[in-house]
């Protein structure tokens, strides 16, 4: 079964999810769809025609977004990003000290360390 890589190519490997891509999917979806109840019941409501003039001071008080929601929000997303990335770098840091590793011992079995 022919199936894309990363970079688009055409290769006969998958591509692979590790837990934490998938629990971080997760997490971003369910963060996307914990305010939509709210703007959902918000958009239903259509406002009323007016047929005289209202001063400034009669009018309800704004709407007000809750700052706190998002900005938790904002940060998981964000460290949550930072975290994978470096967690990302470790491995591709041990991949490389494994294959420099390998080379040295190479290097060493014909004489040339």
């Amino acid at each position: 079964m022919l199936r894309l890589t990363s970079r688009g190519r055409s290769s006969d490997r998958p591509i692979r999810w590790t837990n934490a891509a998938r629990a971080a999917c997760v997490a971003v979806v369910l963060l996307c769809g914990a305010t939509a109840p709210g703007r959902l019941a918000a958009q239903g409501q259509a406002p009323q025609p007016q047929d005289e003039f209202v001063p400034v001071g009669n009018n309800p008080a704004p709407e007000q977004i809750p700052a706190a929601p998002l900005l938790i929000g904002a940060y998981i997303v964000v460290l949550g990003g930072l975290f994978f990335y470096v967690l990302s770098l470790s491995r591709r840091l041990g991949a490389v000290d494994e294959d420099v590793q390998r080379l040295e011992g190479e290097l060493k079995r014909r004489g040339r360390g």
